[in-house]
């Protein structure tokens, strides 16, 4: 079997030049692939062949992350970055899409869905949170630092969360086979988190998640109202975003699909078949 090619652009914005994957023909509905941290577009380059079988796919890097860069006076935001997809949705004049959203993506998604509530057709989140029993124990030292704001606390988060063995750790814990995790994609993720001055913007964001977190009612409120297709594929075995927070998601979308994948938080990585197939399936079975 012969999958699309994936191919690689840059493309210019008001603020930031945006580095994206794309494969499938844009004449097929749109999937948005929307990482988080630590990662980036990369993260997808197994999925992406599978589904632009079906789907014009599209794979952008979040600014701070990836190949994306910004002029010097961005602001790293969540609210910006939002801005930022947008624009880069605009640009390549994609009016609707599907949503996959996972990590830092979810919130980015959520957002445009409070902004342009008909764009999105369906949502696939995998390990992207909206509930706050969905935020595991890895956020206490996150949350004490909203709390403070200390340079103490920050340097805490830093240690916890900024060192090569705490990347590899979300890629290899919970996995059922941890020589399954290929060593490029933490390796990739580190170097590029460690360019100069990219780690205070990382915490400046660790800080500003707190802001999705208040917003977290008005997703809620926004997915009861829409009812919008969910299909939920979330790692078990995460330990910053958890499996009550996946659940959650029942609670406003009653036809929501669960399901609690054997992984971590990178399902996408070690399971990517099983999770491709499910993707698959659930679009088809929504007449997408």
């Amino acid at each position: 079997m012969s999958f699309p090619k994936t191919t690689f652009h840059y493309l210019s914005l008001s603020n930031a030049t945006i580095f994206y994957r794309t494969a499938g023909s844009p004449s097929n509905p749109t999937i948005l692939l929307l990482h988080g941290f630590p990662t980036s577009s990369f993260m997808f380059r197994n999925l992406i062949p599978l589904l632009a079988q079906r789907y014009h796919v599209v794979a952008p890097d979040i600014p701070a992350f990836g190949f994306t860069t910004t002029k010097a006076d961005y602001k790293y935001t969540f609210e910006n970055f939002t801005t930022t997809i947008g624009e880069f949705l605009d640009a390549l004049r994609i009016k609707s899409f599907i949503a996959y959203m996972f990590d830092y993506g979810a919130p980015i998604v959520l957002r445009l869905a409070l902004q342009r509530p008909n764009a999105i057709r369906a949502i696939i989140s995998q390990n992207g949170n909206a509930y706050e029993e969905g935020l595991g124990s890895a956020w206490d030292p996150i949350k004490k630092y909203w709390k403070s704001h200390s340079e103490a606390d920050r340097e805490i988060v830093r240690q916890a969360m900024l060192t090569f063995d705490a990347t590899k750790t979300q890629y290899t814990h919970g996995t059922a086979n941890a020589d399954s995790v290929a060593p490029e994609s933490y390796t990739l993720d580190y170097a590029l988190l460690g360019r100069p001055g990219n780690k205070e913007i990382q915490l400046d964001l660790f800080y500003d998640y707190q802001y999705n977190v208040d917003l977290y009612p008005k997703f809620q409120e926004y997915l009861r109202h829409s009812q919008v297709p969910i299909l939920v594929a979330w790692g078990k075995h995460d330990v910053i975003f958890v499996p009550p927070g996946a659940e959650a998601y029942k609670r406003d979308l009653p036809k929501a699909q669960v399901h609690l994948l054997d992984a971590g938080h990178f399902v996408e990585d070690t399971n990517t078949e099983e999770i491709g197939h499910l993707i698959l399936g659930f679009l088809k079975n929504n007449d997408i």
